[in-house]
């Protein structure tokens, strides 16, 4: 176990850290990248503020929240409601380009490297990068897949053509009631393939590319590999913060990044092989 104090830095100055930085992406054997919502954030998608009053200001006047993600748990008292706000979130954060060249930049650092990227957000930012699609494992879903809500069986579907359709005949913040998607199989509602509760389906696509993710560490153990942690909180530490702090303890020639505004730390344990830069990842890749 990791103790429980941490290294910080300083916001004022790391250009000294970004310098290592740059030498470790251009000196390492291999790159982890993992990727939490702050990424997400410092490209765009924010969900509060002016981008949400601007697609979503009829639906705060009825219904009293104030951002996106609380609008994606109001019990919306009929499905039609409740599928007119979803289609517009998945639009606004899956299909719409709102990238400010954040991820871009990332593409551009990483093309011709050794990478391969773990990420809990399900927005597709990676591929529409440019990001190859078999060095990525999307854990927790993706915006742009419908599942069965019961599940009846384990697959998920594209929606982007569904979605469309409910944005354009969607009236009053209501979708026509033949526009509500039901399961191909049991006919049963669908629901997001999102990581919400113990309905989450693990597609084959999900299980192929975390044996994938599996297979990159193993190739590479041993080996120079930097974990590059880009925008990571504390809600799910243990699918990409613990596991890297871990894997560079117990790699000697393992360097940890983490490039994250306001929670940019380390543990003592790794702290000599620690690169740790409190800062806006937009900012921060633009210096490089």
């Amino acid at each position: 176990m990791f103790s429980q104090k941490q290294t910080l830095t300083s916001t004022t100055d790391f250009s000294d850290e970004i310098r290592r930085l740059n030498d470790e992406i251009q000196a390492a054997d291999a790159i982890v990248i993992g990727a939490g919502a702050g990424l997400s954030t410092a490209a765009g998608f924010t969900y509060s503020g002016e981008r949400f009053r601007k697609y979503f200001s009829d639906f705060e006047d009825k219904y009293g929240f104030h951002d996106m993600y609380s609008g994606g748990f109001y019990p919306f008292p009929t499905p039609e409601e409740q599928w007119a706000y979803w289609s517009r979130f998945i639009y606004c954060n899956r299909y719409m380009d709102v990238d400010n060249g954040t991820y871009k930049m990332l593409f551009e650092l990483m093309k011709d490297k050794d990478y391969f990227v773990i990420t809990t957000n399900v927005d597709h930012q990676f591929q529409k990068a440019g990001f190859d699609k078999s060095r990525l494992f999307y854990t927790q879903g993706d915006y742009g897949l419908f599942q069965c809500s019961e599940p009846c069986h384990n697959g998920t579907y594209d929606n982007e053509e569904a979605v469309k359709d409910m944005i354009e005949f969607q009236q009053d913040m209501k979708i026509p009631a033949e526009l509500i998607p039901r399961c191909p199989k049991c006919g049963k509602p669908m629901s997001m393939n999102l990581r919400s509760d113990d309905t989450f389906v693990e597609d084959k696509g999900w299980h192929d590319a975390a044996l994938r993710y599996e297979t990159f560490l193993g190739n590479n153990d041993g080996k120079h590999i930097l974990f590059l942690e880009l925008g990571v909180g504390m809600n799910t530490p243990g699918i990409i913060k613990f596991p890297f702090w871990k894997m560079t303890a117990n790699n000697p020639k393992a360097v940890y990044a983490c490039i994250n505004y306001g929670q940019a730390y380390a543990p003592y344990k790794v702290a000599d092989r620690a690169i740790c830069i409190d800062g806006d990842i937009h900012d921060v890749l633009q210096s490089i």
